[in-house]
């Protein structure tokens, strides 16, 4: 049995039935099911989860209109479900908190291996083994902690959701070398592309604005035209 604890929020009954059946057979049973935003943000103000599937269309506060009250109350992956297919609407449910985004109709078994994905990458998967000890990598102006999965930026702890954090460790761990978007997708999110390219450019988005004192002109994790982007530092040091 998978002990992650999973926050399903539909408004359609028969979507959450759905879902629902389709993950017991996969061994999840810790499943709590709402029908409102609102009823999420409440739930999740209580209790906590370990992953969040998420319908955008859903009556009152729509769930991109949700997805940065619940990012105050949970690190929780986040995975939107919507009706609406253009890039546009993807890259809205990226930028508000988002981490995956599947479209309806949907087979419920790809639903199911987003979210083991998600949980694999966020380090909650069933057989995840505890992190291994590790240091502080200090890139002068911000620092990461790997064992204590923390973000500081000028000596203040700073949010950062799980895949936003394993992209930036990877990064770091990897300083002055060029990644192109698939070769990150696939080192961080562990398979090739469920997504697009705009996964990757939303998620730098998101790093940026923690790290850099001008996102608008990075000076650590910068792009190089035509090849994919690199963490700049000149001498990172490795604290034990």
């Amino acid at each position: 049995m998978n002990e992650a604890s999973i926050l399903l929020v539909d408004d359609e009954l028969a979507i959450l039935q759905l879902l629902g059946t389709v993950l017991r057979k996969e061994g999840f049973h810790k499943l709590t099911q709402v029908k409102t935003a609102e009823e999420a943000l409440d739930i999740c103000a209580r209790q906590s989860f370990d992953a969040i599937v998420l319908d955008i269309a859903l009556p009152g506060m729509s769930g991109i209109e949700a997805c940065p009250f619940l990012r105050r109350l949970t690190d929780a992956p986040i995975l939107f479900l919507s009706a609406r297919t253009t890039d546009f609407d993807k890259l809205t449910g990226f930028a508000v908190g988002g981490d995956d985004y599947v479209t309806k109709p949907f087979n419920p078994l790809e639903i199911v291996a987003r979210i083991k994905s998600l949980l694999r990458r966020s380090g909650k998967a069933a057989a995840a083994a505890p992190p291994a000890p590790g240091g502080t990598l200090d890139f002068g102006g911000f620092q990461i902690h790997e064992a204590a999965a923390e973000l500081r930026v000028d000596g203040k702890l700073v949010a950062c959701p799980s895949l936003v954090f394993q992209l930036l460790l990877f990064l770091c761990k990897n300083p002055n070398r060029v990644f192109t978007k698939s070769e990150l997708y696939e080192r961080v999110w562990g398979e090739h592309s469920l997504s697009d390219d705009n996964t990757i450019m939303v998620h730098i988005h998101r790093i940026r604005e923690r790290i850099e004192p001008d996102p608008s002109q990075p000076r650590y994790l910068v792009n190089v035209r035509g090849l994919g982007y690199k963490l700049v530092a000149q001498e990172p040091v490795h604290e034990r």
